[in-house]
C-alpha cells in the first residue's frame, strides 16, 4: 500500500522523501524491522524507538515515523534514505495508520468496548454468550485471550497495541464475524490504542482507585480522565449510574447515553435481588424493569454478579435478542477464573477467582460472607516483583473477613516465596485472624479441601484464569482447576 493512502486525513510534516513509496508492513518493535516496512518510533517505559532509527535505515525500512528531531549526523552517513515523516504523537498516528493499512475493518463490524475497574472480563464473556446464543458470530479481545472464530490467542495485554487490534479486526472480517466485544483498559485509552475507529457501544462498569502509581496513572483524576475517553470514541454510551464517579466519566461525552443500575433513574433498573444457595453452589436472582422486564437467575454469587449480568442485558437489548435467549445464556454462562464454581462436593463449595489485590479480595470475601457459610476459607498468595503494600493489605483483608486463611505462593517471579508469605503474614497478624502457611500451592489447595467442613465456602484466589506459575522468569504449568481435580482424585 502506498504511504499516501495510510496518511489520508492526517497532519504530518514530510521531512525526507515522498508519499508515493510502498509500505509492506507496519512495525513499532525494532526487533521486527524488515525491508519495506513502515517503522513507527514509539516512546515506551523502558525504550525509545527513536534510538533505532539508524538500524531501521540499515534494514531498508521504507518509511520512518518520528516525533523527535533526528540527529543529522546519522542521516549524513547514508546515501539512500527512507521517507521520514514527523507527527505530533507517534502512538496516536500509529492507530490511524494501522486502521488504513488493514482497510478500516472496524467499518465492517459492530464494536463493543467495555471499560471499568472491575467486571470487564466477565461482562465481555456474558455479552459474547448471549449474542452467540442468538446466532451471532462474535469475536472477543480481552485480558484472558483473543477469540477469532476457532482461533484462540493468549493475551499479553488487556487492550493490545493499535496495530494488533486492527490486525485482529481484519482477521475477524475474513472469518465473517459480525460483532466484536473487547475490554478497554485505561492504559489502552491513554496510549491511544483504540484510536483509528469508532466504537458502536461503549460500556462503563465501575471505578475504584487502582492502577495508580509509577508507569500507570499519576492520580485518581488521571485514571478517571483516561476511562472517560471511551465516551468520546463511541456512538452510544451505556453507563452504570450507581457508581459514584459516573458523572465525571460522562463529562464532555460525544455519544448518546443510557444508564443501568439499581437507581430509579436507570434506563434498565435491577430490583428484587435474592441470594440463593444449594448443595455445593451459590447463586443470585433479580428482576429488571423500565426499558426491559426480565426475571433473571445466575449460577454465580453476589451483587457484582447482578451488575455484570445487568450490563450485558443493557447492551444486548440493542440487538433485538429474544428475552428467553438472554435468560438462558445468563443462566448457563461461565467465565474462566471469575467466581468460577468448581464441583467438588455437595457438602461444601469451592470457587476460583482472579482477585489479586486488596480491593478485589475485600469485595469478593464480603459478598461470600453474605451467604452465611459455616466457614469462609481463603487460599491466596501474592505476586513477586510487585508492590509490597499489596501483600500487607491483602493479608489484613483476609485476616479480617475469612474464618481461615491459607497463605501460599502465587507467581513469586524473582522473589523468594517465603519472603512474600512473610509480608502477607505481617498484615494478617494485625487482625488476629486464624491462618496457616503452606508455601506449595498444590499442598495448600489439598489442605483446604481435605479439612473442609459441611457448608464451608472455599475461595482459591489470585490466579483465576492463569494456567502457569512464574518463577525466576520461567512459566511452569499450574492450573488451580487441575490441582483441585488431582486432589479430589487422590481423595
Amino acid at each position: 500500500m502506498k504511504l499516501g493512502q495510510l496518511l489520508e486525513n492526517m497532519k504530518y510534516d514530510l521531512l525526507i522523501g515522498n508519499a508515493d513509496c510502498v509500505v509492506t508492513s507496519i512495525v513499532n518493535d525494532s526487533r521486527k524491522l524488515e525491508k519495506g516496512c513502515l517503522f513507527i518510533c514509539i516512546e515506551g517505559m523502558n525504550s525509545d524507538g527513536h534510538l533505532y532509527i539508524e538500524e531501521a535505515i540499515q534494514k531498508k525500512a521504507a518509511v520512518i515515523v518520528v516525533r523527535k528531531e533526528i540527529d543529522q549526523s546519522i542521516l549524513e552517513q547514508y546515501g539512500e534514505l527512507p521517507t521520514i515523516i514527523k507527527v505530533g504523537d507517534t502512538r496516536y498516528a500509529m492507530a490511524f495508520i494501522a486502521a488504513a493499512f488493514y482497510n478500516h475493518p472496524a467499518k465492517k463490524l459492530k464494536i463493543i468496548g467495555v471499560t471499568g475497574t472491575k467486571g470487564k472480563t466477565t461482562t465481555t464473556y456474558l455479552i459474547k454468550s448471549i449474542l452467540e446464543k442468538a446466532g451471532k458470530k462474535v469475536g472477543l479481545i480481552g485480558t484472558i485471550e483473543t477469540i477469532i472464530g476457532d482461533t484462540v490467542i493468549p493475551a499479553s495485554h488487556t487492550t493490545p497495541e493499535s496495530t494488533i487490534i486492527q490486525e485482529y479486526f481484519s482477521k475477524m472480517v475474513e472469518q465473517q464475524i459480525e460483532i466484536v466485544v473487547m475490554e478497554v483498559s485505561s492504559q489502552g485509552l491513554m496510549l491511544h490504542r483504540t484510536q483509528g475507529f469508532l466504537f458502536d457501544y461503549g460500556i462503563f462498569t465501575n471505578l475504584e482507585p487502582d492502577h495508580i502509581g509509577p508507569g500507570e496513572h499519576k492520580d485518581l483524576e488521571d485514571y478517571i480522565a483516561c476511562k472517560s475517553l471511551l465516551f468520546r470514541q463511541c456512538k452510544v454510551g451505556i453507563i452504570n449510574c450507581d457508581d459514584q464517579h459516573y458523572k465525571k466519566i460522562i463529562e464532555n461525552h460525544t455519544c448518546e447515553l443510557e444508564f443501568f443500575g439499581f437507581s430509579q433513574d436507570a434506563t434498565i433498573q435491577a430490583t428484587d435481588v435474592r441470594y440463593m444457595k444449594g448443595e455445593g453452589w451459590l447463586g443470585v436472582s433479580f428482576a429488571t424493569k423500565n426499558a426491559l422486564e426480565l426475571d433473571v437467575t445466575l449460577q454465580s454469587p453476589g451483587k457484582f454478579s447482578v451488575y455484570n449480568a445487568l450490563t450485558a442485558i443493557a447492551l444486548c437489548r440493542h440487538f433485538d435478542i429474544p428475552n428467553q435467549t438472554i435468560l438462558e445464556a445468563l443462566r448457563t454462562a461461565h467465565v474462566r477464573g471469575r467466581i468460577e464454581l468448581v464441583p467438588v462436593s455437595s457438602e461444601f463449595t469451592v470457587l476460583i477467582d482472579y482477585a489479586h489485590n486488596a480491593m478485589a479480595l475485600e469485595s469478593l470475601l464480603t459478598t461470600l460472607k453474605e451467604y452465611e457459610p459455616k466457614r469462609l476459607v481463603c487460599v491466596f498468595g501474592c505476586g513477586g516483583s510487585r508492590s509490597k503494600l499489596r501483600r500487607f493489605d491483602m493479608g489484613r483483608v483476609s485476616g479480617r473477613l475469612a474464618d481461615l486463611t491459607i497463605i501460599t505462593s502465587d507467581n513469586p517471579r524473582d522473589e523468594e516465596p517465603l519472603d512474600i508469605i512473610a509480608d502477607i503474614k505481617t498484615g494478617l497478624l494485625e487482625t488476629g485472624g486464624e491462618f496457616v502457611e503452606i508455601c506449595d500451592r498444590r499442598e495448600a489447595v489439598a489442605y483446604a479441601i481435605a479439612h473442609a467442613k459441611p457448608k464451608d465456602v472455599i475461595i482459591i484466589a489470585g490466579k483465576g484464569h492463569e494456567d502457569y506459575q512464574e518463577i525466576k522468569g520461567v512459566k511452569y504449568p499450574m492450573d488451580d482447576r487441575l490441582i483441585i481435580a488431582d486432589v479430589v482424585r487422590g481423595m
